[in-house]
């Protein structure tokens, strides 16, 4: 059985990413693994935890009704989430990663710099970017 990793962010983008998600891995019989990273420090407390806990808990609902076999991961490592999800999907030797783009002006591009360029760039599988509705 394959895996199909997706970065998963509480917004429109990652809801996008989720659905196709959900959708290649019933198309190939892969397993799920859904990847939802922060950086961590001081922006991530106590009650930023508790939100995302409430997310994945949705999340976990919302998947164990598809009837995809899944797994979720949480990581607070302090790396960026493109490190986060090609290290990901090295370790299960994903055939596809999934993301979410969001449009971003060109300043906003050269000054933040892209996880989903980098994503494209250095996967170790094919990726799938998906815009939101």
């Amino acid at each position: 059985m394959g895996t199909v990793v997706v970065g998963y962010v509480p917004k429109p983008e990652g809801e996008a990413a989720l659905a196709a998600g959900i959708n290649e891995a019933r198309l190939r019989g892969s397993k799920l693994v859904v990847v939802n990273s922060h950086r961590g420090g001081q922006e991530f407390d106590g009650s930023a935890a508790r939100a995302a806990d409430d997310d994945l808990a949705a999340i976990r609902a919302r998947l164990d009704e598809a009837g995809v076999e899944h797994d979720i991961r949480q990581l607070v490592r302090g790396f960026e989430p493109a490190e986060d999800l090609i290290s990901i999907a090295e370790a299960n030797s994903a055939e596809l990663l999934v993301i979410g783009l969001r449009r971003r002006s060109p300043v906003g591009k050269l000054i933040l710099g892209s996880n989903a360029q980098r994503v494209l760039l250095d996967a170790p599988c094919p990726v799938l970017a998906v815009k939101a509705q």
